[in-house]
């Protein structure tokens, strides 16, 4: 089966010319004792739920229902996005595979004004708890009261700021943090764990490295107890654990963070290669993660590691545009974060942000973002938060989405296997994160099981092709090596490769494919499935005696293994393994490109596999599915459904009410296992009108200054400059759509998007697509849309990409509008 936007074929084989005589063996010693852990230095709040289920922790891994427990984590601020919007994105990120979602408390979107709290619509914090619980997903509240976030002093009110000290156990202060949290406490009584509910986090404060008098550890002592005071009696605390953290040992656990860049840095050229893609054999701290404030000795989290298990909560799932530097990310940049941090120990991955947002307007329309203007130490846009996420602020889905998901079903498969195991270090490893020639990769072993993890991507620096490879892995009872003949791996390549993984009682000694999930059909037997690496032959190793077959695949035996080669990637069953008195064992084996369309769904009253290039999501025990661009849908499922699905298809209410029509829904050709499915909406071709109505005028130079001393975005009054354009979308041209995403292409400075003289968005030009959804804002579109762009100076000491950065042809500055479009979203229900 060919999906669209996807080549499917099978993956190009990988260089097996060379000889095990001239091959490079990378040596691990994996044979020493796996200790068992530590109990955890950690007092945790109320851990058993009312039915009996259980958190716990020791000083390697969280715990659930005593059983280890390896969890995915997503920042979602709701607080930044439409409330009727929850819903449809939290089944999306748990569609994504992810079990947790986190959100900051923003103190000033709910008490700009002293005393007037606001928990209502778009900030309607037990709505968004609740939507979470519904949609399956555990939940972590971080509470502050400083967040960052991007947000105007950390989130904590103008008027706290003007009136009193912060971020210590100041009287006056803290009386207002307990009336904070009081609220807070309100807004998520009853979903706590303890009573039933899936709030299992709180996070005290952010970023904190200060110390003195009422400052330290002594502050964040005080918060945790005026957070059981508010009722948040929780299974864990946590406090971020980077840039020389500060905190009361035992009370809260450390979690940590990485970036490919740092946006939040002065520099206006590319920097060195970050450690974010080295593996970590000693600190847990990965380099400046943009605190605000400095610090002056090594933090608890360090003294603190052998008692603390190794937890994320801020690994960049994209970046964010600042003023001076406007780093953009790719979906590799990302992903390939994956294997290195779950090789070097985490045991909870958290993502900094999973979905973007738009930040509110303050009283009479003001920005609440950080900025030099009121003496932060970054420049953000007024409202944008997209980041780069894999989810967008209007939920649409990004490529990075597709290229960590397969890593997430994993964790879901084997991470109660892989969290009790411990690192192991190479023989020979990167001592510099600069180092692009040595091979970067480690092993997580318990006994004779583990995992590989490789990583040859660093962003913006090409690795040296790893020639002729094998690996040796010395284990307690055996050195297994593999793959069995030498194998290129390419620059760019990461993956994850099982060491004796048990299979329903099928010992896999290794595979040159990555697992990704499990099915388990019953009296059908284990369907597992394996995703091949581009240009690495795919072999499966199993124990000597193991009877299996293999359509057009080799079988060898011998060596204290049978070694199958030469299967072929597909939607097919690769390789079946025949058990006496017990069911087989199935593996499929998918292509790259299929992998990244993978999901795993509950629908029909069963799990089952789903193969889309479109973005989908369980809902009501509907499939609902969103094309972006395109009106033809195509997905497979496997096991079949027991009857032929029905589709309807749902446009928004751009004019009227909207209208539900039927679809019909066609059945393909069968793709190997997978049944496979086709529909088609009626095309939208929406026209738009730009038309010039200012030009920009001479920008002034830009300032050197702030906190950081370098450059400032300009002042408001500089936007006077702007050149401007109006933009005429037809409503009517809308109706049937789902969505529509206006994509805004401009070369300047800043642009900025209005309804008549309301901002609805802002963005810095980075070569990085904009674009904004026109569903949230239907009833604007009665009368014109405009965009202001500010010129970009050619002499601007800002860092942009190389291939974003202007031929300003000789010209002092640059302000133009190279298109608007509109891209429709389609909709379509599937009800099994």
């Amino acid at each position: 089966m060919s999906f669209r936007l996807r080549a499917c074929a099978a993956v190009v084989a990988g260089v097996l010319a060379a000889t095990a005589a001239n091959a490079d063996t990378l040596s691990i010693d994996a044979s020493a004792a796996t200790p068992a852990p530590l109990a955890a230095a950690l007092r945790l709040g109320s851990a058993t739920a009312p039915n009996g289920d259980t958190l716990g922790a020791n000083a390697r891994y969280l715990t659930r229902n005593g059983a280890p427990w390896l969890p995915i984590m997503g920042e979602f601020h709701y607080s930044r996005t439409p409330a009727s919007m929850w819903e449809a994105e939290l089944r999306k990120m748990k569609a994504a595979g992810i079990d947790i979602v986190a959100s900051y408390v923003m103190w000033n979107h709910h008490e700009e004004v002293e005393g007037k709290f606001d928990w209502s619509g778009n900030r309607d914090l037990r709505r968004f708890v609740q939507l979470a619980t519904e949609a399956g997903l555990d939940v972590v509240v971080r509470v502050g009261p400083w967040v960052h976030a991007e947000v105007r002093y950390g989130g904590i009110p103008d008027w706290v700021i003007n009136a009193m000290p912060s971020r210590r156990n100041d009287p006056q202060y803290m009386a207002f943090v307990d009336r904070l949290y009081q609220q807070i406490g309100q807004q998520i009584k009853g979903q706590l764990w303890k009573d039933g509910g899936r709030v299992i986090g709180i996070q005290l404060e952010n970023e904190y490295n200060l110390d003195g008098p009422d400052q330290g550890a002594a502050h964040i002592s005080a918060l945790k107890k005026l957070a059981l005071k508010a009722g948040m009696d929780v299974p864990y605390y946590t406090v971020t654990g980077w840039d020389g953290t500060i905190y009361p040992s035992g009370e809260v656990t450390p979690v940590f963070g990485g970036y490919p860049d740092e946006p939040w840095g002065v520099s206006t050229k590319e920097l060195p290669p970050k450690e974010t893609y080295a593996f970590r054999f000693d600190t847990r701290v990965s380099g400046d993660l943009g605190a605000q404030t400095a610090a002056h000795a090594p933090g608890t989290a360090e003294t603190d590691k052998d008692v603390t298990p190794f937890l994320g909560a801020e690994y960049g799932g994209g970046l964010p545009f600042m003023y001076r530097r406007r780093t953009v990310v790719s979906a590799d940049d990302i992903a390939s974060m994956l294997p290195v941090q779950l090789g070097s120990g985490v045991n909870l991955m958290g993502y900094y942000m999973f979905h973007g947002g738009r930040n509110p307007l303050g009283i009479g329309g003001t920005g609440m973002e950080e900025s030099t203007l009121s003496g932060g130490y970054n420049d953000t846009t007024m409202i944008s938060y997209d980041f780069q996420a894999p989810l967008g602020p209007d939920g649409q889905q990004r490529k990075v989405l597709e290229k960590l998901r397969p890593f997430h079903l994993f964790t879901q498969a084997f991470g109660a296997k892989l969290a009790p195991m411990t690192v192991r270090k190479p023989e020979v490893s990167p001592t510099k994160p600069d180092d692009l020639k040595t091979a970067r990769f480690a092993v997580r072993s318990e006994g004779d099981r583990g995992f590989l993890f490789v990583n040859n991507h660093v962003r913006q620096y090409p690795m040296a092709a790893q020639k002729a490879t094998q690996f040796a892995v010395k284990l307690p009872g055996q050195t297994i090596t593999l793959p069995s003949q030498p194998v290129d791996i390419a620059d760019g390549a990461y993956f994850i490769w099982p060491l004796n993984l048990d299979l329903d009682g099928t010992n896999l000694r290794y595979a040159t494919a990555q697992p990704v999930t499990l099915l388990d059909q019953g009296k059908a037997g284990l369907l597992a499935v394996f995703a091949a690496i581009p240009g690495v032959p795919v072999e499966l190793s199993f124990d000597e005696g193991t009877h299996a077959s293999a359509d057009g695949a080799q079988i060898t035996t011998g060596g204290n293994q049978t070694l199958i080669t030469g299967v072929r990637p597909g939607a097919g069953v690769a390789v079946t393994v025949h058990r006496d008195g017990k069911p087989p064992l199935t593996i499929v084996v998918l292509t790259p490109e299929q992998s990244q369309q993978l999901s795993v769904v509950r629908l029909a009253g069963q799990r089952r596999l789903l193969l889309s290039a479109d973005q989908a999501y369980v809902d009501d025990n509907a499939l609902q599915m969103r094309s972006v661009g395109d009106s033809k849908f195509r997905f497979a499922l496997y096991p079949a459904l027991p009857s032929a699905p029905k589709a309807t298809t749902t446009g928004a209410a751009w004019t009227g009410k909207p209208v539900t029509a039927t679809v019909a829904v066609q059945a393909a050709d069968n793709d190997g296992i997978f049944q496979v499915f086709e529909a088609t909406l009626p095309t939208h071709d929406v026209k738009v009108s730009v038309t010039q109505t200012r030009n920009a005028t001479d920008a002034a130079p830009v300032a050197i200054g702030g906190n950081a001393k370098a450059a400032m975005q300009p002042l408001p009054e500089n936007f006077k400059a702007a050149g401007g354009w109006q933009i005429n979308v037809p409503r009517e041209q809308l109706r049937g759509l789902d969505d529509a995403l206006l994509q805004i292409d401009f070369v300047g400075d800043i642009g900025r998007l209005y309804s008549g003289t309301r901002m609805l968005d802002d963005w810095y030009y980075s070569g990085y697509q904009w674009q904004f959804g026109l569903k949230q804002q239907a009833a604007l579109l009665d009368k014109p849309l405009t965009v202001s762009v500010l010129p970009l100076r050619a002499d601007a000491p800002i860092y942009l990409p190389k291939e974003a950065r202007p031929d300003f042809g000789g010209a002092r500055q640059m302000a133009k509008v190279r298109g608007v479009t509109v891209v429709p979203v389609y909709q379509l229900r599937v009800n099994p």
